[in-house]
């Protein structure tokens, strides 16, 4: 069975940096676009960023500049890199992807969620 598994959250200081990884487990043709969400204590899960099939991205005014959202199909893997960390980005991050199989459908998943903490 096919999931997206996430790795790479962690404990970090204000202005330090982390990579976030989101691999699909299982047998699949491609990830055609992905999306990173998150969603701090007591707030909505809001979208961070996204990733088309065709390789745009597009970006929440808060991270724009320090963010970055990449699809390594070779890997069948996404990422968000992560740099100049603030308090306020301390959240469970969650990877939502549309994986294509070689049958030619593509499903939606979601990832377990990854907690990133940033200290002031």
């Amino acid at each position: 069975q096919v999931q997206l598994v996430e790795s790479g959250g962690g404990l970090v200081q204000a202005g330090g940096s982390l990579r976030l990884s989101c691999a699909a487990s299982g047998i699949i043709f491609s990830i055609n676009a992905m999306g990173w969400y998150r969603q701090a204590p007591g707030k909505q899960r809001e979208l961070v960023a996204t990733i088309t099939s065709a390789g745009s991205t597009n970006y929440v005014d808060s991270v724009k500049g320090r963010f970055t959202i990449s699809v390594d199909n070779a890997k069948k893997a996404g990422y968000l890199q992560m740099n100049s960390l603030k308090p306020e980005d301390t959240a469970v991050y969650y990877c939502n992807a549309d994986l294509r199989y070689y049958s030619d459908r593509t499903y939606n998943y979601w990832g377990q969620g990854t907690q990133v903490t940033v200290s002031s």
